[in-house]
């Protein structure tokens, strides 16, 4: 193309982004040109991108073999398993074992799988103390109250390189289950990681055994707190120099990241977990160790497995809190996408409008890394599930599996399950067989399984450049783009939150010709220049599919400017 053909390109799509130019006349001479100069167009390539994930916490999904159980661990007044957490008189939670496995997680593998998911992320596998917490506040009488709870979450961490004995069964032990999950139902495992802290380590009666101690592969003991408070630890106490003199969260014993020990230690108990064949880990508590220590972590990983995808959890409402997680200097770890996650709360368990999600996405300010790399939900097991009703949560799955981010939802959502509960009101409530029977059956399945198998189908839902076209009070319109090397596929997405079916208008298509409707035939487009109105159905997403390249030159210059400033960082 010769420079006067280009300028002339590049005039039409300013004047046709300003509103002028819209004539089919004026158009149509310069599709077929920008067609041929073979852009490239992606939010992403990173592979993780095509994931959807399911997250469970493993003990409180399906128990698929009582033999490991430990019903009589702890003794009486300190088991471990089935403890009732009960406020006036009534059981408002369980802050014991119930016997969820690896056995439970395969057993329901398919119910998973054809729901769209093609990624598990499970909490902790790591060894957690053997007895109930005797110290700290009962939960409610503190932000953090752990007096009388056990490590069924595995979050309070022992020994990193052996697996909870709640977990395995004879012939499924942590490789044989990622390896089943991989092999037979094209699944694979997230991993949970923590370093930022061990056991509730101090504030007992009396020192408990395990509490507050890290072994290592050998069983050697490493560190031990003694149950003495962070400020009377002593440095000069190897033991002691594991962990940090200060108070982080609860009574957990804060590890040391000045100790270049604490770095050996996770990098060879998490490295284990690598050669066992896990696709991703999920870092929690990223945002309470400095950014110095997570880039020497990833990049020991990473020269073990290179590419290896993590993303943290940074509890903070601020892309400027959470973005930094991403940026290389800092170890190019991706986040939750906390952010989004509120947007999404007020939109779809209150009344704010679609337009408020639009502002959580930062397509073209470059703050994150990668805004597509970022991980979409609505909520998890550290917060009160989403308050809402079934075309809420319908309308929140339609969202979360068509815009940008990689979807993330917390087990028992594909049927509302325990709607609106916190922590230790019902949010980590066992969910069983009887209730993955009921969700077959459920509303929100049905819609979940569409939307989510339709994103697992289409590389535009899962790596495309998302190119915003219209919002209301509650509809969304938008183009997800992904034209590279050799592969073109464009998709229109129309939402309708509203309890009535609307009429969208789509002011220009991105490409002319044949635009498949998934659930309807397909529509004809004569010029891009031609607008298009949609009728969509109520709490519904209507998806179209172009299999050609752009060829609409004021969509190719947003998309041109979205891949300039919005897919990284400047």
């Amino acid at each position: 193309m010769n420079a006067l053909r280009l300028l002339i390109l590049i005039v039409a799509a300013v004047l046709g982004a300003c509103g002028h130019g819209d004539q089919e006349d004026e158009n149509r001479p310069y599709e077929d040109t920008f067609a041929a100069m073979g852009r490239s167009y992606f939010g992403t390539l990173e592979p993780f991108a095509s994931e959807a994930v399911y997250f469970v916490l493993t003990d409180r999904f399906v128990d698929g073999d009582s033999s490991n159980n430990q019903v009589g661990q702890g003794g009486s007044d300190l088991h471990t398993f089935d403890r009732s957490l009960v406020e006036n008189g009534e059981i408002v939670a369980n802050i014991g074992y119930l016997g969820g496995d690896f056995r439970g997680i395969v057993d329901n593998a398919d119910y998973i799988a054809d729901m769209g998911f093609t990624a598990i992320w499970i909490t902790p596998i790591v060894e957690n103390p053997d007895e109930a917490f005797t110290g700290g506040h009962r939960p409610g009488e503190a932000m953090f109250g752990d007096k009388g709870k056990t490590g069924y979450h595995g979050y309070w961490g022992v020994n990193f390189f052996d697996v909870d004995e709640h977990l395995e069964s004879p012939g499924l032990d942590f490789a044989a289950f990622v390896r089943t999950l991989e092999e037979r139902h094209g699944i694979k495992i997230v991993l949970d990681v923590v370093a930022n802290h061990g056991s509730p380590s101090w504030s007992m009666p009396v020192d408990q055994p395990m509490y507050g101690e890290i072994y290592d592969a050998d069983g050697t003991l490493v560190a031990d707190h003694e149950n003495l408070r962070p400020e009377a630890l002593d440095p000069d106490n190897p033991l002691h120099a594991f962990y940090r003199q200060q108070p982080d969260l609860a009574e957990l014993g804060d590890t040391n990241w000045e100790n270049p020990a604490v770095l050996d230690y996770f990098v060879g108990a998490y490295s284990r977990r690598l050669d066992e064949g896990v696709a991703a880990f999920r870092i929690d508590t990223i945002r309470h160790m400095p950014h110095t220590f997570w880039k020497s972590f990833a990049d020991r990983i990473r020269t073990q497995r290179p590419g290896f995808f993590m993303f943290g959890e940074s509890f903070n409402y601020e892309a400027a809190g959470i973005a930094p997680h991403t940026w290389p200097e800092n170890g190019g770890i991706s986040v939750l996408d906390f952010p989004l996650k509120q947007a999404m709360d007020e939109v779809f368990a209150g009344d704010a409008p679609y337009s408020r999600l639009s502002e959580a996405l930062h397509l073209d300010d470059g703050i994150y890394q990668n805004p597509y790399e970022l991980m979409s939900f609505y909520d998890n097991h550290d917060m009160p599930r989403m308050a809402t009703d079934n075309a809420g949560f319908i309308d929140a799955h339609n969202w979360l599996f068509t815009a940008r981010g990689i979807p993330v939802v917390y087990y028992g959502s594909e049927s509302g399950f325990r709607s609106g509960r916190a922590e230790h009101k019902g949010n980590r409530d066992y969910f069983g067989e009887e209730n993955v029977a009921l969700a077959r059956n459920h509303p929100v399945h049905a819609a979940l399984t569409r939307i989510a198998n339709i994103r697992r189908e289409s590389i535009a839902l899962q790596r495309g450049l998302q190119v915003d076209l219209d919002y209301t009070d509650d509809t969304a319109a938008f183009f997800r783009v992904f034209q590279h090397d050799g592969r073109n596929e464009t998709v229109l997405v129309l939402l309708n939150g509203s309890d009535s079916e609307r009429s969208i208008a789509v002011p220009r298509m991105s490409a002319a010709g044949t635009w498949r409707d998934v659930d309807g035939p397909s529509i004809d487009v004569r010029s891009t220049s031609d607008a298009q109105s949609f009728e969509v159905p109520p709490h519904a997403a209507r998806i179209l599919v172009h299999d050609g390249p752009v060829s609409d030159p004021v969509i190719g210059g947003r998309l041109d400017a979205l891949a300039a400033s919005g897919t990284s960082r400047q």
